[in-house]
């Protein structure tokens, strides 16, 4: 395995551990951070926690702190690019993943949305705004959380969970991740502004 596997597979594995965790926490949950750090580092600075850890994986993804409550309370997109901005972490840091959860639409939707956004064009945040509430209130609206997820050497990786509706939701299924191309660019590339900029900034 060359080292642009390795990287790619250890950063599946970490979304996917961190997928597992946040779905355990339930639905209708604020955007959370997750840093990945070198397990061996890990173990080597907390020897306890070896039986804790996915050893097989060499990133271990570390839940940080609840966002500010005006990002947290609607995931509001300019908001959390803003808070992104801000954003560092220290050199033993190799990562990072963002959990939020999203609406998504059928194709077909997109008609909708642009009568919606249209009339407010001059207006950036009402036409952001209108296109939410047009998003939100559709009547084929599916909830999701985007798990996207970068390393310092470049790679990324986004994936999509969609919430099971009320007739196909099962508490055994397996939990299933997806993803599709061009998925989420602008967070992926918000998310390496944060492992570039320099903590001593902030």
């Amino acid at each position: 395995m060359n080292p642009e596997q390795w990287a790619a597979s250890a950063l599946y594995r970490s979304i996917r551990e961190v997928a597992e965790y946040v779905d355990g926490e339930g639905w209708d949950r604020p955007p959370q951070m997750f840093a990945l750090v070198p397990t061996v580092d890990l173990v080597a600075a907390e020897p306890g926690l070896l039986d804790q850890l996915d050893q097989h994986n060499a990133l271990t993804p570390i839940a940080q702190e609840p966002f500010p409550v005006d990002i947290a309370g609607e995931a509001d997109a300019m908001a959390l690019d803003e808070f992104l901005g801000t954003t560092s972490w220290p050199s033993s840091v190799e990562g990072c993943v963002l959990v939020q959860q999203i609406v998504v639409l059928p194709p077909d939707a997109e008609h909708d949305l642009d009568e919606a956004i249209a009339p407010l064009l001059a207006d950036r945040d009402a036409a952001d705004q209108a296109g939410r509430q047009a998003a939100v209130t559709h009547p084929e609206r599916r909830d999701a959380r985007l798990l996207v997820g970068v390393l310092r050497d470049g790679t990324s990786l986004s994936l999509l969970q969609v919430r099971p509706g009320e007739d196909d939701e099962d508490p055994f299924a397996d939990l299933e991740l997806r993803t599709a191309p061009n998925l989420a660019p602008n967070l992926v590339e918000a998310l390496r502004h944060t492992l570039e900029n320099d903590p001593d900034d902030f």
